[in-house]
């Protein structure tokens, strides 16, 4: 057996964070990509000769994460409603790669790698985003480098189109959300629809299991109209707004009566300095980690 095997009192040693960054980013659900790197490491340990711990497990993540989404696709197809992967909070999981995504787990980056065929996602990331080699993308996916060089450049495009604005600045981002907060929470029309980028987008994910928009919702006048009628039906309860960090940016976990309701993200079109997206996962499933501050 290996002499490289990271430390026995923390098994995956400095490869957790990484190995669990790109499950969650191949899967979308931060339950399941740490059911996946658990997977890896009973399998690095039951191995002999690796040379290579890191390259392995690399290796096995994906082709497990690949498997996963096999099923994952059957299931998405009875999915009630929109879909948004399962938030992250108050956590690293850079890819720890000088790449210009290595630290991008926004819901935008999220919902464009979804649009991606599991190759494609799997080709993307590890070379664009975890800076791996060709050589070592081909041995992972059991492709040729060229293969694998155009499933990268179709993703790369695909990821290009359909991200909905450059990022903007923390500092900014942060600024419209507390804006955005309480024009909210007040009811204040125009200031809402001031927030809001005229071809703004919003996506609500209750899973089936809490009620949500079944379709997103397009165009800052209907977003309006949305967000009026949820302060209505919400009048009477307790409503508190928690500011956290949501997928590495400024974020809000939403209490009812000291109940966690959702979580809200934003995606900040820099240009304009408006609200391009918003995102809200309802689904309790998808909230199971959400921190509770007292």
């Amino acid at each position: 057996m290996s002499s490289s095997r990271p430390p026995e009192s923390d098994p995956l040693g400095p490869y957790r964070a990484r190995l669990t960054g790109l499950a969650y980013r191949m899967l979308g659900s931060r339950s399941d990509a740490d059911d996946v790197v658990q997977d890896a490491w009973l399998r690095f340990a039951a191995a002999d000769d690796v040379h290579n711990p890191e390259a392995f497990l690399v290796t096995v993540v994906t082709r497990l994460c690949l498997d996963r989404l096999k099923s994952a696709r059957a299931q998405r197809e009875v999915y009630v409603g929109a879909w948004l992967p399962e938030p992250v909070f108050d956590e690293s999981l850079s890819a720890e790669a000088a790449t210009e995504l290595a630290d991008d787990l926004s819901f935008a980056l999220m919902l464009a790698l979804d649009a991606l065929s599991p190759l494609e996602r799997a080709a993307f990331l590890l070379h664009d985003v975890f800076d791996r080699p060709f050589a070592e993308v081909a041995r992972a996916l059991e492709r040729s480098e060229v293969a694998c060089r155009q499933l990268a450049a179709r993703a790369r495009r695909t990821v290009r189109d359909s991200r909905p604005a450059p990022a903007a600045p923390p500092e900014g981002h942060a600024r419209l959300l507390t804006a955005f907060c309480q024009a909210a929470a007040s009811g204040d029309v125009s200031a809402l629809a001031d927030l809001l980028r005229e071809d703004a987008i919003a996506i609500t994910d209750g899973g089936g299991r809490k009620l949500a928009a079944l379709n997103p919702i397009k165009g800052a006048e209907k977003i309006v109209r949305f967000i009026i009628g949820i302060a209505g039906k919400n009048a009477g309860s307790e409503v508190r707004v928690e500011p956290m960090m949501v997928n590495g940016s400024a974020g809000a976990l939403v209490l009812l009566d000291g109940e966690i309701d959702h979580t809200l993200s934003l995606a900040i079109d820099a240009a304009t300095n408006r609200i391009a997206a918003i995102y809200v996962v309802r689904n309790p499933d998808k909230l199971r980690h959400a921190p509770r501050r007292n």
